[in-house]
């Protein structure tokens, strides 16, 4: 028999509940002060501008959950993208297919160069993923030059992909579609997951990140995990650099860095991953997702700058860092505590 109590308290006791709980209670308030807010229109707008940034939202938490940090993936996806798009041209080739392979391959190299560094000279990940985000951007802009590539010029196979839809239907504002980059999205979430749950290389992500020492002694071959860790990263970025050209029709070297940086940051904490590593789920990273996607859009539908924007986004980064820090300060002393009661 299932103990529903019990099972009702384990519930109760997570961070993703909790997040869902503000998710639900947003939105709530949000589509009374902005009717337009749930409409399907929207919500499929909100999934469609919000995959790109999901895919990195990934890459940054499994490198967390690895107890590294890499934060040079947006110039990983910028530099992907550019030399996808400028290869393209050079080659008067108009292929998609193509376009994901250099993408994807350049994404991989970067993040095992990132790995390379970090483990054979022992380097913080902070440090090294800092100075190889200006390296492999601004090596991009001095040798491929910093011009935009406009829809014009753009091959048509990004824009086409852009336009892919999964379904489409007819409502009050017009077609609404969703947008074969959710289904991308949902793909690489389910590797994700699955790679983290149902596999050696997953428990050895987690274990590194938890305590690496412990983890060597455990049998598992730190190195490797982290090469893969790392090029993992890259391959996600490459992918979204992609995506992201394909959404917008337009190729500028200096995108995406320095924009989503935040954000991506911001889902992944706010989802209840520890900044030290080894915890974290793939549910709290869409969750955070989420929440950082409506907060986003509910202030543009009301007309807030920018700037107030970014304070918001900012302010979510601190109380989820202090709200995860509060909860495994409870949850240790209430380890603490069965363990003396239990000695007694």
């Amino acid at each position: 028999m299932i103990d529903f109590k019990k099972a009702l308290g384990q519930v109760a006791q997570r961070h993703e509940t909790y997040l869902a709980l503000i998710i639900i209670l947003f939105s709530v308030i949000a589509a009374n002060v902005a009717p337009a807010f749930l409409t399907a229109g929207n919500l499929f707008s909100v999934m469609r501008g919000g995959a790109g940034l999901g895919i990195l939202s990934l890459a940054f938490f499994v490198a967390l959950i690895s107890g590294g940090i890499d934060i040079s993936f947006p110039a990983i996806a910028i530099s992907a993208q550019y030399i996808a798009v400028r290869t393209l041209l050079a080659l008067d080739v108009d292929s998609l297919l193509l376009a994901f392979a250099i993408a994807i391959a350049i994404g991989i190299v970067y993040g095992l160069f990132n790995a390379f560094l970090i483990t054979s000279f022992k380097l913080p990940a902070l440090i090294v993923t800092l100075g190889t985000s200006n390296l492999y951007h601004g090596g991009m802009l001095e040798f491929l030059g910093s011009e935009s590539v406009n829809v014009g010029q753009l091959p048509s196979a990004f824009s086409d992909f852009g336009s892919w839809a999964v379904f489409r239907f007819q409502t009050a504002q017009g077609t609404v579609g969703l947008s074969f980059f959710v289904v991308i999205f949902v793909l690489i979430t389910i590797l994700t997951w699955f790679i983290l749950k149902h596999t050696m290389l997953g428990r050895g992500i987690y274990a590194i990140g938890g305590d690496a020492e412990g983890a060597k002694r455990a049998g598992f071959n730190v190195t490797r995990i982290q090469y893969f860790v790392y090029a993992y990263v890259g391959l996600l970025s490459g992918i979204m650099g992609i995506i992201h050209v394909s959404m917008i029709e337009y190729a500028n070297p200096n995108n995406i860095v320095g924009t989503v940086l935040l954000r991506v940051i911001a889902a992944v904490i706010l989802g209840g991953t520890s900044i030290s590593g080894g915890r974290g789920t793939v549910t709290g990273t869409l969750l955070g997702l989420v929440l950082i996607l409506l907060i986003d859009r509910h202030l543009i539908m009301l007309g807030v700058p920018a700037a107030w924007t970014d304070f918001f986004v900012g302010l979510v980064i601190v109380l989820g860092v202090l709200a995860t820090h509060i909860r495994l300060k409870v949850q240790r002393k209430r380890q603490g505590e069965l363990i003396v009661e239990r000695a007694h």
